[in-house]
């Protein structure tokens, strides 16, 4: 078994990289899209499935509903989605990406925020749960239980939620 200074060492380069990656990721999105990552996010969850409703695309996001609505209204002023009601219920709303999102779309880098659900969501339940132990426990070491989680590199804030204690 390794010793605790090894494995805190690894832990320490493990989030270094994390950090890294991100950044990078980031920063190409940006200058190959002009969009940020999260924006970039939204158009690739939409690309094939559109129309969706706004909390469908949320929840499938793992995020707010007023986050999302933060996000497509960046993109809308872009051009890249438009904003549909249903003709069933009006105050449904569905989005839709327009044929510039769809380029966009086509000829743009892999997002982060997309990497992480698509690996993390087939994981069993106990491995995810280590992961989650995990990252709170970071959490907790670095003391932003109760800062609201900011969108991967993003101007876009999430609401807080609230961590169970322990």
């Amino acid at each position: 078994m390794k010793s605790k200074a090894v494995m805190v060492a690894g832990i320490i380069d493990d989030i270094r990289r994390v950090f890294q990656v991100l950044a990078e990721q980031s920063r190409r999105v940006e200058r190959e899209t002009g969009l940020t990552a999260s924006q970039l996010w939204v158009l690739k969850m939409l690309d094939g499935t559109s129309p969706r409703k706004v909390t469908e695309l949320a929840r499938s996001m793992y995020l707010h509903p007023a986050t999302m609505v933060g996000l497509l209204d960046r993109l809308e002023l872009k051009g890249l989605v438009q904003r549909a009601r249903s003709d069933k219920d009006r105050r449904v709303v569905h989005i839709v990406i327009t044929d510039q999102g769809r380029e966009l779309v086509g000829n743009s880098p892999e997002v982060a925020q997309g990497l992480l659900v698509k690996g993390l969501e087939p994981l069993t339940d106990k491995k995810v749960k280590v992961i989650s132990d995990g990252f709170e426990q970071i959490v907790k070491i670095l003391g932003v239980q109760e800062e609201p989680p900011k969108l991967i590199h993003s101007s876009d804030v999430n609401l807080p939620r609230r961590r169970r204690k322990s």
